[in-house]
């Protein structure tokens, strides 16, 4: 059975795969100006980190609700959106310095 708090995480973590989906849906807005615009190159690698932290938040809402759990999942996505971001770290500091053009 599921108390008064298991809801409230719960309901809080809808809001929060919401709140990413509507990121997400912005960041692919920003696609096609990464490919034309040097500056925004590292979004690339951004794009996926975020669509990977949406399934990370869905999965987070499945566990609370008792309707599916995967440790397995909930620790390797975190690697997989960790790395991502690191790549996007390292092309945009190689853009500032003006290794890519």
């Amino acid at each position: 059975m599921l108390t008064t708090y298991d809801w409230i995480y719960g309901i809080s973590q809808i809001s929060a795969v919401v709140l990413a989906l509507v990121a997400a849906l912005i960041a692919l807005s920003l696609f096609s100006a990464a490919r034309r615009i040097k500056y925004l190159h590292a979004w690339k690698w951004m794009i996926p980190a975020l669509l990977f932290f949406v399934v990370v938040e869905i999965l987070g809402v499945l566990r609370t609700f008792g309707v599916f759990s995967s440790p397995f999942l909930t620790h390797i996505l975190p690697g997989v959106i960790l790395g991502f971001l690191f790549v996007a770290l390292v092309v945009q500091t190689n853009i500032n310095r003006g290794w890519i053009k």
